[in-house]
């Protein structure tokens, strides 16, 4: 497609975030599949949740303009997602590859607010009010879900993955048989790690985070 204006830009943008939205719709699922942590399981299935809105508001945006909303491949996006996927086939301890599961996740969602904030300032120059809403409404809900994965990792994942390190580094000053190590590296019971939040959405709100 010609990017002759920047009506043609902005269709450009929503097609793109489009295809973006529905590869994350795709990708989230085995992200799910993969996380160990209640919490972090709790998020990613929250977001799944607001992506198909995200697509559907999309989709109404794309209606508004007479035009079909597919029609491009978001390869930024893919290459993120992709990344993810090597990620999960690493043969990392469980508390790790949550802490990198949220790192994968962060990017994603920082290329989403990029996006989504240029869209958004195209609609408001093409005087779009109803576009802008529905872009502003997915906006804040990306950084919502930012701000929630860094509450998650801060004070859940990071520390239980942080703990296998400080665990080797006192083994490696002990005497002890390989049996004997095993059972200090063993993972703890994750039964506790529910305190972060006992509802429905691990989601902290803007006075809980550091």
């Amino acid at each position: 497609m010609a990017l002759q204006d920047l009506g043609a830009l902005y269709l450009d943008q929503i097609r793109d975030l489009y295809s973006a939205e529905t590869q994350i719709v795709e990708a989230l699922p085995k992200m799910i599949e993969a996380a160990s942590h209640d919490q972090l399981r709790s998020g990613f299935e929250r977001h799944l949740d607001q992506t198909r809105e995200h697509v559907r508001r999309l989709e109404q945006i794309a209606q508004r303009l007479d035009e079909d909303a597919d029609g491009k491949t978001c390869h930024g996006m893919k290459g993120l997602l992709k990344e993810g996927k090597e990620t999960m086939k690493e043969k990392a301890d469980s508390d790790v590859l949550d802490a990198a599961l949220i790192a994968d996740a962060q990017r994603v969602e920082h290329y989403e607010i990029a996006g989504y904030g240029c869209a958004r300032t195209y609609a408001e120059a093409l005087d779009r009010k109803d576009d802008v809403r529905l872009l502003q409404q997915t906006l804040d809900e990306e950084a919502e879900t930012d701000r929630a994965l860094t509450a998650i990792a801060l004070s859940v994942v990071n520390p239980d993955a942080g703990a296998h390190t400080a665990s080797a580094s006192r083994l490696a000053d002990v005497d002890v048989t390989p049996a004997a190590a095993r059972e200090v590296q063993r993972p703890a019971d994750r039964s506790p790690r529910r305190d972060l939040d006992q509802g429905d959405t691990p989601y902290a709100s803007d006075a809980d985070l550091p």
